[in-house]
């Protein structure tokens, strides 16, 4: 059994035991746009006008870095998470 905790970051097991990979990717609403950003980072990637053109944006992003994406709702709450490492129990859920 492996036991580990994930914060900012995802990770991966593997043979020889936990590798992390890229930063989990969040859309969040900024002032009435939406806002792209690494979990933890002070400063956002990228604003959009669209909330579609910010999850297109980020999936492309967790995808690159085999982290997870979440989106919240425009008052904040997580409306969705996907995985895009190689999770060795992925979601059931294929919305992304």
């Amino acid at each position: 059994m492996y036991n580990f905790l994930i914060s900012q970051w995802s990770a991966e097991i593997i043979d020889e035991g936990v590798r992390f990979v890229g930063k989990n990717q969040w859309v969040s609403p900024r002032d009435g746009k939406w806002a792209v950003h690494g979990e933890g980072n002070s400063k956002d990637t990228k604003i959009f006008d669209k909330k579609s053109d910010a999850v297109e944006y980020g999936k492309n992003i967790s995808k690159n870095q085999q982290s997870e994406f979440i989106v919240q709702k425009k008052n904040g709450q997580i409306q969705s998470k996907d995985s895009f490492g190689n999770d060795p129990i992925p979601p059931r859920d294929t919305e992304h």
